[in-house]
């Protein structure tokens, strides 16, 4: 019989990712309060796709800090994070398409920036489907441990 071992899970709760859905839920907002878009939006984009574009920023930033931050089941709040990662990845890879569309190499500078947190997004989506699987093989088998857990007194 092999060891088992406990399932390690990359939490969702990293500043970095915590900092760019929350400024996607900004932009996203700023855009539909100012009713103002970017140039190679306005150029590469039909109306329609502009304010999904922009409405999909903020569902995404939302969804993505709830599943982040969800204190309840660990597979429920990997799923949902993983729904808001997802929507992030798309709405930045639609704004990186729309860069590069417009403003070719003149878009080296910003369109470096957003292509890496699509990148970055689709990766993480990975990541959280990858942990989610390994969770539900552990459940199904009935693999769980009750676990005793360290704790110190909180110094306030």
């Amino acid at each position: 019989m092999t060891p088992l071992r406990p399932v390690q899970i990359a939490s969702g709760r990293h500043p970095f990712e915590m900092a760019v859905l929350l400024a996607a839920v900004c932009s996203g907002v700023a855009l539909v309060v100012t009713d103002r878009r970017p140039a190679s939006v306005l150029a590469a984009m039909p109306a329609t796709v502009q304010l999904l574009w922009e409405v999909g920023l903020i569902v995404a930033g939302v969804i993505g800090l709830i599943g982040v931050t969800w204190n309840g089941d660990l597979s429920t709040s990997m799923g949902v994070e993983m729904i808001g990662i997802i929507l992030l990845g798309t709405v930045t890879t639609m704004y990186a398409v729309a860069l590069f569309v417009v403003s070719g190499s003149a878009a080296i500078a910003a369109g470096a920036f957003i292509c890496a947190i699509a990148a970055a997004s689709w990766a993480r989506a990975v990541q959280v489907l990858v942990d989610l699987r390994r969770v539900g093989r552990a459940a199904q088998a009935g693999r769980t441990a009750d676990v005793t857990l360290l704790v110190e007194r909180d110094p306030s």
